[in-house]
């Protein structure tokens, strides 16, 4: 008699109600733009106090994008201590501590962008890394708030019960 076949994994399924959901889009959003991030300041020359600003950037860019394919394939369950009941808590202290680490990193970049403004002058002649600084500046900011409203809206979330992300 033949031995049953063995049985399948079951395949994850998507929730792209969660692509659809405010903590979704904003999800995407920091993920867009950390990449912008940390891409415009690893392309320029940069020193000192920059190296902690691609550091935030990259860590929570990894970190966000866990999150998001966890969410996406309903699998925070599997994640011990942090997952199922506690993942919207789990999501909250995510975004505080990059809003807050975010912050940090954008004082240092606007110090090192005021530092450089001199360097946009026409008569200066050497390498000048003020617009790549602008901009990563601008986006470092933008992180920031997406991240705070990220924050606020599950810590709101979690105030009121709910247990669920979406």
């Amino acid at each position: 008699m033949p031995s049953p076949p063995p049985p399948t994994p079951p395949t994850p399924q998507l929730r792209t109600e969660f692509l659809r959901s405010a903590l979704g889009l904003l999800r995407i959003l920091q993920l867009m733009l950390g990449t912008v991030v940390w891409v415009t300041i690893a392309v320029s020359k940069y020193e000192g106090a920059l190296h902690y600003v691609v550091f935030v950037a990259v860590f929570f860019w990894l970190s966000t994008l866990a999150l998001f394919f966890l969410t996406l394939l309903g699998k925070s369950d599997l994640v011990p201590l942090l997952g199922g009941e506690r993942w919207t808590l789990t999501n909250a202290v995510h975004d505080g501590l990059a809003t807050l680490l975010y912050l940090v990193a954008c004082y240092l970049i606007g110090s090192k962008t005021r530092e450089k403004s001199f360097c946009h002058l026409p008569a200066y002649s050497y390498h000048c890394p003020y617009k790549v600084y602008l901009t990563a500046t601008v986006f470092v900011c933008v992180c920031t708030l997406l991240y705070l409203i990220s924050a606020v809206y599950c810590s709101c979330k979690k105030c009121r019960g709910d247990q669920a992300v979406i």
